[in-house]
């Protein structure tokens, strides 16, 4: 089973006693400020939970799998999301 944000938002409100409409605004609140601060170059952490950071990623030779071409990949960013304590419990089950 997975959740979506309409479920995410709903279960925000229930904690919070914020209504819907303010749930939404309050998560879309925090990924504007999540790629944000990714796009500057910054990492977001949230002590406990999670670190989001922006990552390097070197240039590197593909194989277009239908031709078997070489081609150059460009050096690049990638998005690094590293668990925090709380989170590894929870996966522990």
């Amino acid at each position: 089973m997975s959740v979506n944000r309409n479920d995410v938002v709903q279960a925000v409100a229930a904690k919070t006693g914020l209504s819907q409409a303010d749930a939404d605004k309050a998560i879309k609140a925090f990924q504007d400020v999540v790629v944000e601060n990714l796009t500057a170059g910054e990492t977001v952490a949230l002590s406990g939970f999670l670190s989001v950071g922006r990552a390097e990623r070197a240039a590197r030779t593909g194989i277009n799998p239908q031709t078997g071409e070489k081609l150059e990949i460009p050096a690049g960013f990638r998005v690094k999301v590293t668990p925090g304590s709380a989170l590894k419990r929870a996966a522990q089950g």
